[in-house]
């Protein structure tokens, strides 16, 4: 790959996602949507498909690729809005409490709480930026997300530039 065709993670993240999961009129893409939903950490990691997804994000450390793509498997549509501004709004999808408990959890608490939040969002998101925030949960990304929560432009250095 060229400089000039490098992916950022997050558009990896999205084009496995339209490969592999998002055409829900295919029986394959179902399938393995529905195994990722109800799969044990074991039976993900045991998807070709994860691997692959693995493999193109260089991806080392189980636990963000396991809460990846349990949370993708919920996801239905692709738009522009980011997940935290779908939750947010007047009146929010999501609680304010709510929202503070999803930006203090961690680990396998974050990854369920986010699995409850996607139908409050009609399970659609930017699929890109969700990803890229999900390998890279920290501080920053939870900071961003409160501002796109609650409908606010969030400062130039909490932006991602590269979803």
């Amino acid at each position: 790959m060229t400089g000039s065709e490098t992916k950022s993670p997050g558009q990896i993240v999205l084009g496995w996602w339209s490969h592999q999961i998002a055409d829900r009129q295919s029986g394959k893409a179902r399938a393995l949507a529905a195994r990722l939903r109800h799969a044990t950490a074991i039976e993900a990691l045991s998807e070709p498909q994860v691997h692959a997804l693995a493999q193109a994000l260089n991806l080392r450390d189980a636990a963000p690729l396991l809460r990846l793509v349990t949370v993708l498997a919920r996801v239905r549509d692709h738009e522009n809005r980011p997940l935290a501004r779908r939750l947010g709004g007047d009146p929010p999808a999501m609680s304010a409490a709510r929202f503070q408990r999803l930006m203090r959890a961690e680990g396998e608490e974050l990854t369920a709480a986010l699995c409850r939040a996607l139908p409050m969002a009609a399970n659609k998101c930017n699929v890109a930026a969700l990803g890229q925030d999900l390998l890279r949960w920290d501080d920053t990304t939870r900071a961003r997300w409160t501002f796109h929560y609650f409908g606010a432009p969030a400062p130039e250095s909490l932006e991602e530039t590269s979803a």
